[in-house]
């Protein structure tokens, strides 16, 4: 399952995400993840939540997240939950693209909650992109 948390710089998206992080790290028999760029929910997120940053690994668009997401599932049977911050910033703003991520990502996790803040506004986006905020 896929959820977008979508809208433009400064509008809470990454505290809702926060907010989110905790509750199911509370409640999660499984592993919680986040990732994001530039580590910067250090303080923010339970320490029992694996915190990655993508800068470490060298992650740049939206094939190589592909891959990485698809490398940490293939190691560790136990994720339950994946969150993202900042796609955008990760792989770029070609919202069909983006689409495109999504929908791989939707059938490689389709066990496992995945969320990704997105710092556009609706109305920027696509259909394609769109289909996924439900």
């Amino acid at each position: 399952m896929i959820k977008l948390i979508t809208g433009k710089k400064g509008t809470g998206k990454t505290k809702v995400l926060i907010d989110m992080i905790k509750e199911d790290a509370e409640k999660s028999t499984g592993n919680v993840v986040c990732i994001e760029r530039g580590m910067k929910l250090t303080y923010d997120i339970p320490h029992s939540v694996r915190l990655v940053d993508v800068e470490e690994y060298g992650i740049t668009g939206y094939d190589t997240f592909y891959g990485f997401v698809a490398g940490m599932l293939a190691g560790n049977y136990d994720i339950s939950e994946i969150f993202v911050d900042g796609i955008l910033r990760i792989g770029g703003r070609d919202y069909e693209a983006l689409a495109s991520l999504l929908s791989r990502v939707a059938v490689l996790t389709k066990d496992i909650k995945v969320v990704f803040t997105v710092s556009a506004d609706e109305s920027e986006l696509p259909e394609s992109v769109k289909a996924f905020e439900k």
